[in-house]
């Protein structure tokens, strides 16, 4: 279990060669569950899926090394979602998510926050239940995610980080990204000209 209280379990596995974070949110009050990104290793994903009552998949966005267990968790019956931006980099999906669309799990909503940068698509989850944030490739402890790649921009994902993420949030929040180790938004927020001036 890597973070409980009365009403939710979060559950956290690492797969595949680039060390992904996958995150499984369930309520528990319905027993209903949402997946974050279906990294790797379909078949670990599946069982752990079907043992905590994951209904979707939500995708933070459409780089390689968070989709490849899409194929099987559809073929398993699990819709995907990905926003529009990000959609065509998956081999298959169900539905778009939409900035601010609400995703309802159980008793829980989590709120899309559209945060380009890392990809023109990249999408964030905050929990309104409790103070935490599935932030993908967009912020790490330490600063944001690669722009390097294709379709990436840094003064965009350092807005996105600002904007959307450091100025709407309470700085309490739990950042659980995409790789590596959780953080806060209160620790990560002092560092952000340092970003802009390294330029990365």
């Amino acid at each position: 279990m890597h973070y409980e209280d009365s009403r939710l379990e979060l559950h956290r596995v690492v797969v595949g060669p680039m060390d992904n974070n996958v995150f499984v949110l369930r309520c528990k009050r319905s027993g209903e569950a949402v997946l974050i990104d279906a990294a790797n290793e379909h078949e670990m994903l599946l069982e752990m899926a079907q043992r905590l009552g994951v209904r979707r998949v939500l995708e933070t966005h459409g780089h390689w090394d968070h989709i490849q267990a899409v194929p099987a968790v559809r073929d398993a019956g699990y819709e995907v979602g990905v926003t529009a931006a990000d959609a065509s980099m998956l081999p298959s999906y169900d539905f778009v998510i939409a900035d601010e669309t609400v995703i309802n799990v159980g008793d829980l909503h989590l709120h899309a926050i559209a945060t380009p940068g890392h990809t023109p698509g990249s999408v964030c989850f905050s929990l309104e239940e409790a103070a935490l944030l599935f932030s993908g490739d967009t912020l790490f402890p330490g600063g944001p995610g690669n722009t390097s790649l294709e379709g990436g921009d840094f003064d965009t994902i350092i807005a996105s980080i600002d904007r959307r993420l450091f100025a709407a949030l309470d700085p309490s929040t739990i950042v659980l990204p995409g790789h590596g180790d959780d953080t806060t938004l209160g620790e990560e927020m002092p560092h952000l000209d340092e970003w802009v001036a390294r330029g990365w």
